[in-house]
C-alpha cells in the first residue's frame, strides 16, 4: 500500500468514526478465540479507558451540544428543535416501554434498572447511514437533532444511577479550585482547550473521584468555560481547519476517536454464546420500540400543528426511525455502568451489538420505499 493510499484509507476510518466498530470487531474475535488473555487485559485496561479516556469522549459531546444550542447554531430556535424533542420523547418512551414488557414477560425483573441502555442513540452511525441514503435531505439534521437530545435526556438520567465509587472527603474543595481555574483563564482570555481540559479537568477529575461520581462525567462542569463557535446542523462535517478553536477541534476529534477504539476493544468482548432475555429485550427496544415510539409522537405533534422539515414525509420518517436504532458506543457505556459484570452484562452487550442491525432495516426500508438514493 503506497503512502497516499495509506493516508487515504487512515482518512475514511477518521471520516466515518470506524475505529469504534474496529475495535470492537477485534474484541469480539478475541474474547472468542482466546478468552482468557482478552478478560485478563480487559480487566487491567478498563480503568483507564472508561474512566478517564472516556472523560475526553463526553466533554466533546457536551462541547457539541453546547454550540449547537448557542445562538447560530442548530438548536437554538425552538422551531428547530420542537419537533425532535418530541421525536426523541417518543422514542425513548417506546424503547422503555418494550424492553420493560419483554423482561416482564420473561419474568426477568432483575434486568429492569437497565432499560436506559435501550435510549441510547449512536450519532456517528446515525449520521452515515442517513448520509448515504438521505445526503441532501432535511431527514439528516433532524436525525442528528433526535439523537443528540436523546443522548442528552439519558445522560441526565444515567449519571445519578451510575455505579459509584467510594466517597472521599475534599472532592468539594478540588471542584472549586477546577471551576476557579476555569474562571480565571476565561477571564484572562485563554483560546486554547488543552489548559482548561488538562489543569482544570484534573482538578475536576479528582473531585469527581473522591466523591463519588464517575469521574467519566467530570470534564463536563469545564466545557461551558471553553470557547465555543455555533455549530450548525451536520454535525460530523470536518470544519476548516481555519483558525485555533476549529484546529483544536480537530485534535480532540482524533483523540476522541482514538479513545473510542480503546472503548470498544476493552467492553466489547463477550462471548456469542452469551446471549438471553437481556438481548432480545435490547433487540426489540431498540429496532421496534424505538421506530414505533417516534412514528407515533411525530404524528401526534404534527397532528397537534408541528412541521416536518421541508421534503421530508412519512417515508422519510420512517427511515430516519430506523437509521436512530444503534446505541453501540453509549449504550456500551451505559451497560458497564448499570450491570455489574456476569452473564446480564454480557446479555446487554451482546443486544447492544445486534442493534446494528437497524442499520440494515433503514436501507432495506429505504429501498421498498423508494427513498432517495435508492428509489432507483
Amino acid at each position: 500500500m503506497t503512502h497516499r493510499a495509506a493516508a487515504r484509507f487512515l482518512r475514511i476510518v477518521f471520516d466515518r468514526f470506524l475505529l469504534l466498530p474496529i475495535g470492537a470487531a477485534i474484541a469480539l474475535v478475541w474474547a472468542n478465540v482466546a478468552p482468557e488473555s482478552y478478560f485478563v487485559f480487559a480487566q487491567r485496561s478498563a480503568f483507564a479507558v472508561n474512566e478517564i479516556g472516556m472523560a475526553f469522549f463526553f466533554a466533546l459531546v457536551a462541547q457539541e451540544v453546547m454550540e449547537a444550542v448557542m445562538p447560530g447554531g442548530a438548536l437554538h430556535s425552538w422551531r428547530r428543535w420542537t419537533l425532535p424533542v418530541v421525536a426523541a420523547a417518543g422514542g425513548m418512551l417506546g424503547a422503555m416501554a418494550v424492553y420493560l414488557g419483554y423482561v416482564h414477560v420473561k419474568y426477568q425483573d432483575a434486568l429492569s434498572p437497565a432499560w436506559p441502555i435501550a435510549c441510547a442513540i449512536d450519532a456517528a452511525a446515525t449520521y452515515y447511514v442517513l448520509k448515504t441514503i438521505l445526503p441532501h435531505s432535511g431527514a439528516l439534521p433532524f436525525a442528528l437533532l433526535v439523537a443528540i437530545v436523546t443522548d442528552a435526556i439519558g445522560l441526565v438520567i444515567v449519571a445519578p444511577r451510575y455505579l459509584t465509587l467510594e466517597a472521599h472527603v475534599g472532592g468539594a474543595a478540588l471542584m472549586l479550585i477546577a471551576l476557579g481555574l476555569a474562571a480565571a483563564m476565561r477571564v484572562l482570555k485563554v483560546r486554547a482547550f488543552w489548559p482548561y481540559l488538562l489543569i482544570c479537568g484534573a482538578f475536576s477529575w479528582f473531585a469527581f473521584y473522591r466523591e463519588g461520581l464517575h469521574p467519566a462525567f467530570a470534564l463536563i462542569p469545564i466545557v461551558p468555560f471553553l470557547r465555543h463557535e455555533p455549530r450548525q446542523l451536520n454535525l460530523f462535517a470536518d470544519p476548516r481547519d481555519d483558525d485555533a478553536v476549529h484546529h483544536a477541534e480537530h485534535e480532540w476529534h482524533r483523540i476522541a476517536q482514538g479513545v473510542l477504539f480503546a472503548f470498544g476493544l476493552v467492553n466489547a468482548g463477550v462471548a456469542l454464546s452469551g446471549y438471553d432475555t437481556g438481548s432480545w429485550a435490547l433487540l426489540s427496544a431498540t429496532i421496534v420500540g424505538r421506530p414505533v415510539g417516534i412514528l407515533i409522537a411525530v404524528g401526534l405533534a404534527t397532528a397537534a400543528g408541528l412541521h416536518l422539515p421541508r421534503h421530508v414525509g412519512w417515508r422519510e420518517v420512517l427511515v430516519v426511525a430506523f437509521a436512530t436504532s444503534s446505541g453501540f458506543a453509549l449504550a456500551l457505556f451505559f451497560a458497564t455502568g448499570l450491570l455489574a459484570t456476569g452473564p446480564m452484562l454480557a446479555e446487554a452487550k451482546i443486544g447492544v451489538l445486534m442493534s446494528v442491525a437497524g442499520a440494515g432495516i433503514a436501507f432495506g426500508a429505504a429501498w421498498l420505499l423508494k427513498v432517495g438514493r435508492l428509489a432507483h
